[in-house]
């Protein structure tokens, strides 16, 4: 049974210098992620011209309103392993016209193509947001995905840019996010590190910038703490100590390094319910959430060996929860519902990307409706829009979006509980070099981030103990601070979820009244009040 170390404080205290901002927080770290699996995108984005539901161009308008209220920054498609199977040129033209495919790796079910270029670059203009587009290495080839770039990006009279406008598109788009392939190691082709280094180097080469579109090529990379991985991309760049081979090739290439990394609770082969579970497998869950800090860490040294100067982004383009499927649902559409347990591992991420959004450049929530940790949820018999706990931590939290990051330093004790069976921290499969093993281990209850930006300070607090309150006490330094507004997100219980029938079983709430700041300018405490397992965002105006 999870406990409690012996003397725990309830107490947690710290310092902030809000004159001391750090490294910006690029807001791509709170990017998005639309799979063709499952009903991500039939179902989910795209409903068709003909349903009920209102649409503009078959692309559902009520999960766009609520995705713009997240400002989401970047929309990853169309995979994921589908990527490695999609050719582009089955989804342009006429629907009626385009041929039909097997999506094996997701049900094995036949899908009809007409979701598209055409159809993603539509709905990225809807939503606001930047596309992320993943070219397809494992079964594709070099001249389909710099013709891809090509039909996209190119003004002129070139063979794809008047394909394009045959289609129906004049104007060519701006696409800054590249990738090239998916888990090479797994689905995408199951390669070696050094034959995908290399093929990485061709494709990244021949998907050329066109015009004024610059192209911003993203290596896939690792799964969770294979950190060879990343060493064998990194030399494969040309970077290293004494002396780079050749730099400007490398710059070519491409310009960042993905990695994959699931928080998956149980085994591969039975890794739990989303929403019936006890309080030892939530504290297993949020344990293994916690830990993306070290992956993080790994990853980033091994990137400083050959890039002191952090010319090389880190990119994380898949994480979140991933639980058995919901019971009565197909096994391939990876259907899972989101309790309140979901929102404290989104909240747990968030306060390790801020921690290294000097080399993290961008990460990608797996997956934005209806699949794995989704932000939203569409019944299919009412066709209601439901909106998770997890989406509710982007909302609180989006504020950090291109802010400074803040540091917090923590002193004396911190509460901490004992998590005696520690799980798997998740890959694709036992295959996935994901973090195996068993035994005790202490989760620290408590976690908290901050940011500044626009003459106001944000901070993010956790209490990821499910029993006990805690105080949180920060010194705020550096300059004064204004009367503070905050907002929580909890339930009665962490298995609370939200359904068509409570749509607000988890949802945010004023918290103001449980926050103060004491003290005169210059000596002030910042004092937060956070009932078990909860989340809040406290917004503090500065000088």
């Amino acid at each position: 049974m999870t406990s409690p170390s012996t003397s725990q404080p309830r107490t947690v205290e710290g310092v902030v210098d809000l004159d001391l901002p750090g490294h910006t927080i690029s807001r791509h770290v709170y990017g998005h992620f639309a799979e063709h699996l499952g009903r991500c995108i039939y179902g989910g984005f795209y409903v068709g011209e003909d349903s009920p539901i209102p649409n503009e161009g078959g692309i559902r308008l009520d999960v766009v309103e609520a995705l713009r209220a997240l400002d989401i920054p970047n929309l990853r498609w169309p995979g994921g392993c589908f990527a490695d199977d999609y050719h582009w040129k089955d989804g342009i033209g006429p629907r009626e016209q385009r041929p039909t495919m097997v999506n094996s790796h997701w049900g094995d079910v036949v899908e009809d193509n007409s979701f598209g270029t055409h159809e993603f670059m539509a709905l990225c203009e809807l939503l606001g947001t930047e596309p992320y587009i993943s070219a397809n290495v494992g079964s594709g080839t070099v001249a389909e995905a710099s013709d891809w770039v090509q039909y996209l990006t190119r003004a002129d009279a070139s063979p794809m840019a008047a394909l394009r406008r045959a289609n129906g598109r004049e104007e060519p788009w701006k696409v800054r996010f590249w990738g090239l392939g998916n888990e090479p190691w797994g689905c995408g082709g199951r390669m070696s590190a050094e034959a995908y280094g290399e093929l990485a180097r061709t494709f990244g080469t021949y998907s050329r910038d066109m015009g004024d579109n610059t192209l911003y090529r993203i290596a896939a990379g690792a799964a969770n703490a294979d950190y060879r991985w990343t060493e064998v991309l990194m030399k494969a760049l040309g970077r290293g100590l004494g002396g780079a081979e050749d730099p400007g090739f490398g710059n070519h290439a491409y310009q960042a390094i993905s990695f994959h990394c699931y928080t998956v609770a149980g085994s591969w082969e039975h890794k739990g319910s989303a929403t019936e579970f006890d309080l030892d497998e939530y504290y297993s869950t949020v344990l293994q959430a916690q830990r993306i800090e070290e992956v993080l860490a790994g990853h980033a040294r091994v990137m400083d060996v050959y890039d002191p100067q952090r010319q090389v982004g880190l990119v994380l383009d898949e994480w979140g929860t991933w639980f058995d499927v919901e019971p009565g649902t197909n096994p391939g559409f990876l259907f899972q519902q989101n309790a309140l347990r979901d929102a404290l591992v989104a909240s747990v991420h968030f306060d390790a990307f801020h921690r290294h959004a000097d080399r993290l450049v961008m990460a990608n929530i797996a997956q934005t409706v209806n699949v794995l940790q989704a932000m939203i949820l569409t019944d299919e018999d009412s066709g209601a829009l439901v909106l998770t706990p997890s989406y509710h931590v982007f909302e609180m939290n989006k504020g950090h979006h291109d802010a400074a990051h803040l540091p917090v330093h923590l002193r004396g004790e911190v509460p901490t509980r004992t998590v005696p069976d520690v799980r798997g921290l998740g890959g694709h499969g036992p295959s996935g070099h994901g973090i195996y093993e068993r035994g005790p281990a202490d989760l620290t209850t408590v976690s908290l981030s901050a940011s500044a930006k626009d003459g106001r300070a944000l901070f993010s607090l956790t209490n990821l103990d499910a029993e006990q309150a805690v105080t949180v006490r920060l010194t705020v330094r550096g300059t004064a601070a204004g009367a503070p507004t905050a907002r929580l997100l909890t339930a009665g219980a962490v298995q609370a979820h939200n359904t068509p029938a409570q749509l607000e079983a988890v949802a945010p709430r004023d918290h103001t009244s449980s926050v103060r700041l004491e003290g005169a300018p210059g000596a002030q405490t910042l004092v937060v009040e956070l009932p078990a397992h909860s989340f809040a965002t406290v917004e503090l105006p500065t000088a």
